[in-house]
Order: structure tokens, then C-alpha cells, then sequence
């Protein structure tokens, strides 16, 4: 079991921010926002490659599945390079939609207040 743990806490990422998705204008409808997001972390995979190709860090084969990309990264370090953006990018989107309704309802409380 220990092996689908680093997956599974993924997983259990994307479920609970999923429904961020409509509470606004969303990030998958967004595919410019989306890729605009994720382009970064390219970086991050360069380096992570770099890391591992230096052996600077391993990846202990009891927490991974052993599906391994090229260079050598699991396929959970990957995902983990997606996911984390995913969720902040969703929660983001979700926060400041929210955030302007409220914004919005208080900007004509003091309008009709002024009259």
C-alpha cells in the first residue's frame, strides 16, 4: 500500500479542489490561463531531471509505483509538478471569483447608501 500513497494524496488533491472549477470562470475552460500556468513548471521538471541525473535525490522505490519517465523521474514526481499548480491555479480562480461577487454586492450597498 505504501507505494500508492505519494498517487493517492494526488489524486485526493485534484477531487477536493475539483469543484473549485464552477464555482467561477473555471481553469480547464480557461486553456490559455491553464497552459499560461503550467508552462513554469517545465522548469522545475528541467531541474528535477538535473537533480536526479546528478544524483542529488532518489526516490524511494517503496513510496512509488516504478512507473518510470525518461531521465529517470517517476511518474508520481511528474504529476506532482502538475497537480500542486493545478490546485493553487484552481483554488486562485475560485477565491477571486468569490471575491468580486462579494465586491460587487458591496459597491451598490454604498451607492445606495450615498443617495
Amino acid at each position: 500500500m505504501d507505494h500508492w500513497r505519494y498517487l493517492l494524496v494526488l489524486l485526493v488533491c485534484l477531487a477536493l479542489t475539483a469543484p473549485l472549477e464552477f464555482l467561477g470562470p473555471g481553469v480547464y475552460r480557461r486553456p490559455r490561463l491553464l497552459f499560461g500556468g503550467l508552462i513554469p513548471v517545465a522548469l522545475f521538471v528541467v531541474w528535477d531531471l538535473l537533480a536526479i541525473a546528478a544524483e542529488v535525490w532518489s526516490f524511494n522505490p517503496r513510496y512509488v509505483l516504478g512507473v518510470g519517465l525518461p531521465g529517470g523521474m517517476p511518474l508520481e514526481e511528474l504529476m506532482f509538478f502538475l497537480v500542486v499548480p493545478l490546485c493553487g491555479l484552481l483554488t486562485f480562480v475560485a477565491v477571486e471569483a468569490l471575491i468580486g461577487r462579494a465586491g460587487v454586492g458591496r459597491r451598490e450597498q454604498v451607492r445606495g447608501s450615498d443617495r
